[in-house]
Formats: C-alpha cells, sequence, structure tokens
C-alpha cells in the first residue's frame, strides 16, 4: 500500500455529513469498476475481517444492490443501496439503509445519502464520498457503530486489492 496517497476523512456535525477522500494508485476506468460491479465491491467493501457477499446488484438509475455484510461467526447485516443517480465515471449517488435479506428497510436505523465523485488524476485517481443523514442523532449513532474506523479499513482493503490486481 502506498502510504503517501492522500486520505482524509472529516466529520462535519452541523451539516449532518461524513466526507472522505481518497487517492488510489489505479487509472479512473479501474477504480470506477471497483464500486460499481458487484464481484468486485466483495472483494474490499467492508472491514476485515468481515466481507459482504452481493445477493443481487443493478447498477442503473432505479436500481439496487442488496448485500449483507458477513461476520467471521457467520452472522450477516443486510443493507441497501438505492441507486438514484448515476454519471458513468464520474459520479454516482444513492440511498443507504440497513434492510432485511429481503431489502425491506430497517426503520429503526438511520439512512444516508451517498454522493461518490471519481477525478481522474493521470496515474491515480481521487474519489472523494459525501455521506449525509438526516439529523446530527443518526451521523453520531453511525459514527457510534465504529463506521470511521469499518470504512478506514475498507478502503485501505481497496488499496490491497488494487496493487494485488497489479501484480497478477
Amino acid at each position: 500500500m502506498n502510504t503517501k496517497l492522500i486520505f482524509d476523512f472529516t466529520v462535519d456535525k452541523a451539516a449532518h455529513t461524513v466526507y472522505v477522500k481518497k487517492e488510489f494508485a489505479a487509472g479512473l476506468a479501474s477504480v470506477w469498476d471497483t464500486f460499481t460491479k458487484a464481484e468486485l465491491l466483495d472483494q474490499w467493501w467492508g472491514p476485515k475481517p468481515w466481507f459482504t457477499e452481493t445477493k443481487s446488484m443493478d447498477f442503473k438509475e432505479g436500481g439496487q444492490r442488496l448485500y449483507a455484510m458477513c461476520g467471521p461467526e457467520g452472522e450477516k447485516h443486510w443493507a441497501l443501496a438505492d441507486f438514484t443517480s448515476i454519471s458513468p465515471k464520474t459520479n454516482f449517488k444513492f440511498l443507504s439503509g440497513f434492510c432485511d435479506e429481503n431489502g425491506n428497510i430497517n426503520k429503526e436505523m438511520p439512512l444516508s445519502k451517498w454522493n461518490i465523485d471519481f477525478i481522474d488524476k493521470e496515474n491515480t485517481t481521487f474519489v472523494t464520498v459525501a455521506i449525509k443523514h438526516e439529523t446530527l442523532v443518526d451521523l453520531e449513532k453511525i459514527i457510534a457503530m465504529g463506521f470511521k474506523e469499518g470504512f478506514t479499513i475498507a478502503l485501505n482493503g481497496l488499496d490491497e486489492f488494487i496493487t494485488n490486481s497489479k501484480n497478477n
């Protein structure tokens, strides 16, 4: 993993938003694919030793990704991403929430609006993520659940995945 690559994680409580900026040592097309293809997402999305299993994914506006975050003891926590906007290789947005294995949203848990931008910089790609929550309470609940640590581990796992893919 290249430690000189930019990584920034900021919580803006006033805006109820988490901002993440991460630079990857790969071209735009490769990084885009790792965020938008189920078979690649499942190889890095999740903080090790946890991993994801995608049950279904239709990456298009109005489409969804239904997946389970799987733990080392066999536990599964389901999540749903509803894709609301897609500008190929530039940006996509989705509404994310916890759900059951059939995609029924758990209304007791916060929903979040994700906005992910991809910026090509010659030999690297910058990914900026804004994750907006409805209320400060929702934001604080997700942070208390370990979101910062988990998402950081997952993004570092993506770095490893990209490095290993180049070496194969």
